[in-house]
């Protein structure tokens, strides 16, 4: 960190576990957030781990000085770096607010720690293997969170529904301000993916056990249509936590109608939504808060089948966007593909009304409301 002027001062400090180039929903909002305040002009630093020895440890990425900490070992989903602490107390002294992106592990320790005022960005509970290490777990993180809780000026969740039914709902509620994801809405892209004029559905997302697959496969599997397409797109190789790839390699033989695309660059996303008929975030994870990549498809006019999870539900509530299936039930994602081929909601207007309420401009301007909120600007 020595390359770092000492001098330095930095409007908002962010704080999370993985920072680009690591790809997921958690990860995207800190970067969305950091990058858009940056281009307005504000001084933005991001501490994170160094959870590849390849990253420099100090770099500006789009108009953000990203600081990394080292890593001792990884453990599940998540890494120890004691290292990052210490950098997160250093970096708030010179910052005019501290904005740490949970559910982490060292959330507690640095909150307590931080010379400057707390905004949490809760953007889920931890989801952790049923085994004794991964209750053990979930019961430090929890109550390491409750301790950032305390600590913090003001809580961010993506919809109250969520924070309703989170392990924290209690905490959460004295605090929180609902503040959704970062959302962007894609160029208009090409569709080559597409084979053919049969129904195509798609699935962007890491792939990893909790995000429903499986039944989405099931589900596609009992379509009659020869010409119908399920496009299956997302990280496998670096994902924490581990991911099912092999499953579902074996799991897609059986029907040459599926196709493993594997990870789409940013440039490819827009490609990949202008593809599709139908977009499905088929999640069985109790512990996931939004998705992202489902509202991004209605923002392009795209239908979605999300699962009947507390605020995975919200975005198809809102919008009329789509329909809600029952977690873990491949037969009711096949019943609403095809209700879906033949009746389509309002596209037009269900994609107006997303951009509307999730586009990333208003989503930072809400962010940065919140910053100088806590720091007693207004």
């Amino acid at each position: 960190m020595s390359t770092l002027n000492p001098s330095m001062q930095f409007d908002y400090c962010i704080v999370l576990t993985y920072y680009s180039p690591y790809v997921s929903g958690l990860t995207n909002v800190a970067r969305d957030i950091a990058e858009g305040l940056a281009r307005s002009g504000k001084k933005v630093c991001v501490v994170t781990s160094q959870f590849d020895k390849a990253l420099l440890v100090t770099e500006m990425v789009n108009g953000v000085c990203v600081l990394r900490a080292p890593v001792l070992f990884s453990l599940g989903k998540g890494v120890i770096s004691p290292a990052l602490i210490s950098l997160a107390r250093r970096i708030s002294k010179c910052s005019r607010v501290l904005n740490i992106h949970a559910p982490m592990l060292e959330a507690g320790l640095i909150a307590w720690l931080s010379s400057a005022p707390v905004v949490i960005t809760y953007q889920c509970d931890v989801s952790l293997p049923p085994t004794l290490l991964g209750q053990l777990q979930h019961y430090v993180i929890d109550w390491s969170m409750h301790i950032a809780i305390r600590f913090s000026k003001l809580v961010t969740v993506s919809s109250a529904d969520y924070a309703q039914h989170s392990r924290l709902s209690h905490a959460l509620q004295k605090k929180q301000t609902v503040i959704p994801p970062t959302c962007r809405l894609r160029k208009k892209g090409a569709p080559i993916f597409r084979e053919g004029n049969g129904l195509h559905v798609g699935f962007l997302g890491r792939i990893v056990e909790e995000k429903g697959l499986e039944y989405l496969i099931d589900g596609f599997s009992m379509l009659h249509d020869p010409h119908a397409r399920l496009l299956i797109a997302g990280d496998f190789a670096g994902v924490a936590g581990g991911s099912i790839i092999n499953r579902i390699k074996a799991k897609i033989t059986a029907d040459s109608r599926i196709r493993l695309l594997g990870f789409l660059p940013e440039d490819r996303i827009a490609d990949f939504y202008a593809s599709l008929d139908i977009f499905s975030l088929p999640s069985i994870n109790p512990f996931e808060a939004f998705g992202i990549v489902q509202v991004e498809a209605m923002m392009v006019g795209i239908p979605v089948i999300a699962t009947n999870l507390p605020g995975v539900r919200q975005p198809v509530m809102m919008t009329k966007m789509g329909e809600i299936v029952e977690p873990c039930s491949a037969r009711q994602i096949t019943e609403s593909l095809v209700r879906l081929a033949r009746i389509r909601p309002d596209c037009a207007q269900g994609a107006a009304l997303a951009q509307e309420m999730y586009s990333l401009d208003s989503v930072i301007a809400k962010f940065e409301q919140t910053f100088e909120l806590a720091n007693g600007s207004n």
